[in-house]
């Protein structure tokens, strides 16, 4: 399942952005995305393996700084990351479902985004059982039909690339690290991982592993899918038609009816990923809940409280759904995923390392990893949309300014221990 988030937003929503910051080496930006998520995992698996629970991310960063404003913060701004990937997805799947009539953009957009949404609200509300054996088998119809795609593409083209883009751009240095954070956002479905510690046989073994097998998994897939876009389109084309690259280049490649059938793939690959989306997000906010972590009201509804976060999930991802494009809802996701992502490495470093057996090398590798690829982001951002740079900084000083506010502390004795 985490391998099936990871593949629904990564390749159908992010494939054309990262071509359009990375350029001509968009492939390599994958690869070095792969590298660095290798290294921030090390944080989720080493945790995980000693203390596998239902709690997640929560439950690591609680064991770090105790139940205070920085771990419920940057757990908040994880559930938000997980809420902008849930309406990146349902814009995509209304581009997709939208390109055999040729209409790119308009108010369709937005509206069959927000109908995804809703369409997802009502499974999840007429019963969950199973959601978890519907999302496996949509992971697994994924990650075999995006594999076919990718080398029947490269098949036809005879494992060559397109002619490089004419104008002959410089991208520069800048917009190719930028480009990785836009692929470390590809691989982080794999952090739904560590909500599984409860549920899986041997859990002290087994979150690790599947956290390592499903981002090898997407490694190959994604790596597949890239070298099959690059060989079909020019970078020019894969730019021109970034919010939908794959049924663009599929065309060229596998015919009308490849195109027809790369297109019923995206809108069920997403369409499926939405659903699953809805559930994990409702999930992990309603145990923050639990936790003490963030407030909660009922605002007049009845039932329990996952029904209550299905409603807030909904409001919040049409929201973002019809306020912003792919490109904004994605940058948000990067600034939001990374913070937390820092915030989680420093804590393990800092307070957990030698309980764990993680080494404080590979630790602060990943920290600087991220920082890296945070700062040349913002750089980009900065020069090309400014406006969606101070809405990011803005909403994380928020989270925590809230719950600083909630909760009257920044660090608080952790629940087997107080900080030294």
């Amino acid at each position: 399942m985490g391998t099936g988030v990871m593949i629904g937003a990564g390749i159908f929503a992010l494939t054309g952005q990262i071509a359009e910051l990375a350029g001509p080496f968009f492939p390599l930006a994958f690869i070095i995305g792969a590298i660095i998520t290798g290294f921030s995992a090390y944080s989720y698996v080493k945790m995980s393996n000693v203390w596998p629970s239902a709690g997640g991310i929560a439950m690591i960063l609680q064991k770090c700084y105790g139940p205070g404003a920085i771990a419920a913060g940057a757990a908040l701004l994880m559930a938000l990351s997980m809420v902008i990937a849930e309406s990146l997805v349902a814009r995509t799947f209304a581009t997709y479902l939208l390109r055999p009539f040729d209409i790119d953009g308009g108010p369709l957009v937005p509206i069959l985004a927000v109908a995804v949404i809703l369409f997802a609200f009502l499974v999840n509300i007429a019963g969950n059982r199973s959601i978890g054996l519907f999302s496996l088998v949509m992971a697994a119809i994924k990650i075999g039909g995006i594999a076919l795609f990718g080398v029947a593409a490269l098949w036809s083209s005879g494992f060559g690339v397109a002619a490089t883009s004419p104008r002959g751009d410089s991208f520069g240095a800048t917009g190719f690290i930028a480009s990785v954070a836009l692929a470390i956002l590809a691989f982080k479905g794999f952090t739904t991982i560590t909500n599984s510690g409860a549920e899986i046989t041997d859990p002290h073994r087994s979150v690790g592993r599947a956290i390592t097998i499903s981002i090898a998994l997407c490694v190959a897939v994604y790596l597949l899918v890239a070298f099959g876009v690059g060989s079909s389109l020019t970078i020019d084309e894969i730019i021109a038609a970034r919010d939908y690259s794959l049924a663009e280049a599929a065309e060229p490649a596998l015919g009308k009816v490849g195109f027809l059938l790369t297109v019923f793939l995206a809108v069920v690959a997403t369409a499926s990923a939405v659903l699953a989306s809805v559930f994990a997000v409702s999930r992990m906010l309603a145990m923050l809940t639990d936790m003490e972590m963030i407030p909660h009201s009922h605002f007049g509804m009845s039932g329990p409280i996952q029904r209550h976060t299905l409603v807030y999930t909904v409001v919040i991802a049409s929201t973002l759904a019809v306020l912003f494009d792919l490109s904004r809802i994605a940058s948000l996701g990067v600034f939001f995923y990374l913070v937390m992502d820092m915030v989680v490495h420093f804590g393990v470093w800092r307070f957990r390392q030698q309980e764990v057996g993680a080494r404080g090398p590979v630790l602060l590798v990943a920290l600087a990893s991220d920082a890296s690829v945070l700062v040349a982001f913002t750089v980009m951002k900065l020069r090309s949309d400014p406006a969606i740079v101070a809405f990011a900084v803005s909403a994380i000083a928020v989270v925590f300014i809230f719950e600083w506010v909630f909760l009257s502390r920044w660090l608080a004795p952790r629940r087997d221990g107080v900080h030294r």
